[in-house]
């Protein structure tokens, strides 16, 4: 195997890694769930992308690229299960309820109401049950 193809397999082991730990699920489930939602081929270059310097750079933390993925996805009108991924991500790193709201409003004030208000749902459908 050339370094090259050695690389590419590394970057998709780490992307996998990726998004195991944003779904917060083990490998393989994460891996069953991607290829079944997406199909093989997209999980591929979704693992690609994953395992490089956006989720691997040492300049953000998981707590701000689940901002920046949320804000993205919002601005999408993204407010499904692939929202509900990255607000569990936020949740998982320090964000709550009150912090996901305030993103929502800070999201207004650039892109309108309409999508933030989808997401706001989303943020209350996807809040964890109280023990």
């Amino acid at each position: 195997m050339s370094g090259d193809g050695a690389a590419q397999n590394e970057r998709a082991r780490r992307g996998r890694a990726v998004y195991a730990r944003n779904f917060g699920l083990d490998e393989e489930a994460a891996e069953r769930l991607m290829t079944e939602t997406a199909g093989a081929i997209y999980t591929a270059e979704a693992y690609e992308a994953a395992g490089g310097p956006g989720w691997h750079g040492d300049a953000l933390t998981d707590r701000d690229r689940a901002v920046a993925v949320i804000s993205a996805l919002v601005a999408s009108d993204v407010n499904d299960r692939r929202l509900d991924v990255y607000l569990g991500l936020a949740r998982r790193n320090g964000i709550g309820d009150e912090g996901l709201a305030q993103l929502m409003v800070l999201l207004t004030a650039y892109i309108g109401q309409p999508y933030p208000s989808a997401a706001m749902h989303a943020v209350e459908r996807s809040r964890p049950p109280l023990t």
